[in-house]
């Protein structure tokens, strides 16, 4: 089932695409102000993002440049600005789509059926992902470190596999457990510190040379910024 983030200031307009979304087999979290809806999208992991332009205490477009640095969530923006050269700005910000107030609800659910199946089979397509000397194949489920291959256990894979697919994000230990564990994050950090531990060991045994994994005192974890 897919996540969706409506960040949306007017209550009736939220609740009204909340309860389509849900009807149509989404979770959904809606969030109310820019600055809500900016911590949301940096503390927890969604399939896709539905925003508002006009928001108080933070802007939809500058939640959008500011999280274009640590996230590729996709992103429907739905605004009352109607002019072309405002849907330009926001899609040279990385928006992958725009609708325009008032919207069908009925294209509201296309858009998002659309940009999802688009965006699922370009991570399909990618299985490759990379950084500094770490090359993460996920077709074969194999990790190599300065172009030795290593051995991880499925769980330091999945970590490894969401640090480097949400690059300067910092990932708190609730997030990790809960996205990695699927069970509800009861306050016992061990398993996330002893895995973590071990996935940071056997990546700085590979090349002791460089620094991958930031600990992030009082937040979490994050990989290093390249």
């Amino acid at each position: 089932m897919n996540t969706i983030l409506l960040i949306e200031d007017n209550k009736d307009v939220n609740r009204m695409i909340s309860e389509v979304l849900f009807d149509a087999g989404y979770q959904v979290k809606s969030a109310y102000t820019g600055i809500e809806g900016i911590n949301e999208i940096k503390n927890s992991n969604y399939d896709l993002i539905l925003l508002d332009i006009m928001l108080p205490y933070k802007s939809g477009d500058e939640i959008l440049k500011e999280m274009r640095n640590f996230s590729d969530t996709p992103v429907i923006v739905i605004s009352a600005k109607d002019m072309v050269g405002t849907k330009i700005d926001i899609l040279k910000l990385g928006a992958d789509d725009y609708i325009t107030k008032p919207f069908d609800l009925g294209e509201v659910l296309a858009r998002i059926e659309a940009t999802l199946r688009r965006c699922h089979k370009q991570v399909h397509i990618n299985k490759v992902i990379k950084y500094k000397d770490i090359v993460l194949d996920d077709n074969s489920k194999h990790v190599s470190v300065n172009g030795v291959e290593i051995e991880l256990t499925a769980k330091e894979y999945m970590i490894l596999e969401m640090l480097i697919k949400y690059q300067g994000k910092v990932f708190t230990k609730a997030n990790l457990y809960e996205s990695i564990w699927k069970e509800e994050y009861l306050g016992d950090d061990n398993a996330v510190k002893t895995h973590v531990s071990n996935l940071r060991s056997k990546l700085q045994k590979a090349n002791e040379h460089e620094k991958y994994i930031e600990t992030v005192w009082g937040l979490g974890y994050r990989l290093y910024k390249e």
